[in-house]
């Protein structure tokens, strides 16, 4: 994958690349003590702060004028915003003390436990509009809430599935799913792997954004469905060892570490949009690219069931108020229209990314039913949360814990040990000991 590419999935749609910023969260371990932060009211009136990161200019630009409208809209209130490049952005908000922070800030989804943790988020219950969360997708709504309180709600989320060029597959007789209720086996898609290689120059025939690294981010976003979709999980009850390291998930990995040969490198980012490859395994951000490339040729598929159903990472950048404003009625007031359709509508426009609110989503031209990626909101509309993984629900939120940087870290690199050769069983073991062992340093990571 190219770097612009990187940047857009960084910026645009799940906020993927974070993997030193994440690393700098796990450094934090100062909170978590004493009851829960609870906001000001405040009047409802007056200056307001607002920080949010610097995505692409198109993106920038639909907040930018969804702000000029709120402050032109009304007088009680009035919105100061301030952008900072998103590479900057998270450990920002790390380094900045809590009284130091805005009363409305952005955050990218992972990250959100650690700052609840660190009392520099506070519960937006009671500040937006009940229309407001009500309107919210279930898996939005999943990713920003703990012990029964929203933390914040986005603008839009994010889904995986697997490309495929429809011309390819035919030619190499092979037959592949319409949608969720059809969803390849874990062994049916790697027949398929075999019969297109026959028909392949190089046998090279599938892309797993190799690119991007699997000991990151995008090795855990991209990668924990096969987890989830083997019957285990990241974390249950706050624990790693009998969740992630079971025999199923092993057994996954190592279905995962046989595809190797067929993977392309991809490093010129152009393995699938060239032909190179039949199949890519992606998310909703490459839909641009790939449709112009493709055309009609282009399918889009469920990941592989691994026996616990087809699974899909979600999550992406949302809005929360922040634990030391004074006027956190303003920052509701402006939350309730930043969160509506017309500047829902405008931001996944501008990004194409998936619109985080029932309304927007049912009427989105690219996810509304017959949509070219319908697929993404039959997807969220099953969701999961992060602990009731079961076989009928498809979207899987990232574990809500302050923790969460550990997690990731220890995962992705036993992915990536694994997709070099390592034997699963025992990389799973490492990762789950380690993990377990920093949550029992930390005290689990309890959040009052």
């Amino acid at each position: 994958m190219n770097a612009g590419n990187r940047r857009y999935r960084h910026a645009a749609c799940t906020g993927l690349a974070l993997a030193l910023p994440l690393a700098a969260l796990a450094a934090c371990g100062g909170g978590g003590s004493g009851t829960d932060t609870a906001a000001e009211a405040g009047s409802g009136t007056g200056t307001i702060s607002v920080w949010a990161h610097q995505g692409q200019q198109s993106e920038d630009s639909a907040l930018q004028a969804a702000v000029k409208s709120f402050n032109s809209s009304q007088s009680k209130v009035k919105v100061q915003l301030k952008l900072i490049p998103a590479d900057d952005y998270t450990k920002t908000i790390t380094a900045t003390d809590a009284t130091k922070l805005p009363d409305v800030m952005e955050y990218d989804g992972p990250t959100m436990a650690n700052f609840v943790y660190n009392k520099k988020l506070a519960p937006i219950d009671g500040y937006v509009s009940a229309k407001t969360l009500d309107n919210a997708t279930g898996a939005i709504k999943a990713q920003g809430e703990i012990g029964g309180k929203h933390y914040g709600l986005g603008m839009y989320d994010s889904g995986l599935g697997i490309y495929g060029n429809k011309k390819l597959l035919d030619a190499a007789g092979v037959k592949y799913p319409k949608g969720l209720s059809d969803d390849w086996t874990a062994a049916q898609f790697t027949s398929a792997l075999k019969a297109l290689k026959a028909k392949d120059s190089d046998g090279k025939t599938l892309d797993l954004q190799e690119g991007s690294g699997f000991a990151t981010e995008w090795g855990t976003y991209g990668f924990a469905p096969i987890v989830w979709s083997a019957g285990g999980s990241l974390l249950k009850d706050g624990k790693a060892e009998g969740a992630l390291d079971t025999p199923a998930v092993a057994s996954a990995l190592k279905t995962f570490q046989s595809w190797k040969p067929y993977v392309d490198p991809n490093t010129d980012g152009n393995a699938f949009a060239k032909g190179r490859v039949a199949l890519s395994w992606v998310g909703h951000w490459m839909y641009p690219a790939y449709s112009k490339a493709l055309g009609d040729d282009l399918v889009v598929l469920p990941l592989p069931d691994f026996g616990n159903g087809p699974k899909t990472g979600q999550g992406s950048w949302a809005w929360g108020i922040g634990a030391n404003t004074k006027n956190a009625k303003a920052a509701g007031t402006f939350l309730d229209t930043l969160l509506n359709d017309t500047h829902v509508t405008a931001m996944t426009t501008a990004n194409g990314a998936v619109p985080a609110t029932k309304t927007a989503l049912a009427k989105s031209s690219l996810y509304k039913q017959g949509g070219p990626l319908q697929l993404f909101a039959d997807q969220l509309a099953k969701p999961c949360g992060d602990s009731d993984i079961t076989k009928s629900c498809v979207a899987v939120t990232r574990p809500v814990t302050a923790g969460y940087p550990t997690v990731t870290a220890k995962f992705s690199e036993a992915l990536n040990s694994v997709y070099g050769g390592a034997d699963p069983k025992s990389a799973l073991e490492k990762a789950a000991r380690a993990i377990d062992r920093d949550f029992s340093d930390n005290a689990g990571y309890k959040i009052p």
